[in-house]
């Protein structure tokens, strides 16, 4: 039987305050990548939400990255909050132009969709029809109505996932919906981005992410309780916790 990978990592990886905690002290922003990467197989790359990196920039982190290390690169805003999904042809292609130099190293493209916008399954089935079929796609949607039947069939009948998330005391559903099993982890506590998961918590993730990977599941999983530093610590502490049920 074919087992699945798992890839853990956290959302981003140059953060100021990290330095001193997770990072040794002294060290520089341009050198941070360098680090995270003896740590950890994949990442999320956060800042193409504000503003998309250049090809230039992919071609960079395609080069300085190990063999096996991919990145997830979550889709610009204007894509999910501006245009919401609307006239995707127009608005992925330039998306595309750049990060398509990660080449093999390209994981899925995550869309994180607006919490105030609701359920619109006309929208979300005409740009899963426009995505080029060659790439993995996760949706996270921040609104409940998203978590309904007819979305979910939407996302199965294009293989894409969707995104299983903890943030602010809300944990969303679980649904399988392709190859692949997403988690965003944002913070165990009330708040948003905060807290630090515990080893029980971390075993729990653990364990169900093993029984994904034995049913022939790839498993991508971030932190994103970037507080003080608990993504990464966490990521690492998880790691090794994954590591133990490894043959």
């Amino acid at each position: 039987m074919k087992h699945g990978n798992i890839y853990i990592g956290t959302s981003g990886w140059h953060y100021k305050h990290w330095t001193g905690s997770f990072y040794p002290a002294g060290t520089k922003p341009s050198d941070q990548f360098s680090l995270y990467k003896e740590h950890f197989n994949a990442v999320e790359i956060n800042n193409s939400f504000y503003r998309l990196p250049s090809l230039n920039v992919f071609k960079k982190w395609h080069a300085e990255s190990p063999e096996k290390f991919l990145f997830v690169v979550k889709a610009n805003r204007f894509i999910t909050h501006n245009k919401k999904l609307k006239d995707p042809e127009e608005s992925i292609k330039r998306f595309f132009d750049n990060v398509k130099f990660l080449r093999k190293k390209l994981g899925p493209i995550l869309f994180q969709l607006p919490p105030s916008w609701k359920k619109n399954v006309v929208r979300i089935e005409s740009f899963l029809e426009a995505l080029p079929k060659r790439y993995r796609y996760v949706f996270e949607f921040r609104n409940s109505t998203w978590y309904d039947e007819d979305i979910i069939q939407a996302l199965r009948r294009h293989r894409s996932a969707f995104c299983i998330y903890e943030l602010a005391g809300h944990l969303s559903p679980v649904f399988i919906t392709a190859d692949f099993v997403y988690v965003r982890l944002h913070g165990p506590g009330a708040g948003k981005y905060q807290g630090s998961y515990t080893d029980k918590q971390l075993a729990e993730w653990s364990k169900q992410c093993e029984e994904w990977k034995r049913e022939g599941l790839d498993v991508f999983i971030f932190f994103d309780n970037d507080e003080k530093g608990y993504a990464a610590f966490n990521a690492k502490a998880f790691q090794k916790i994954v590591s133990k049920h490894k043959p």
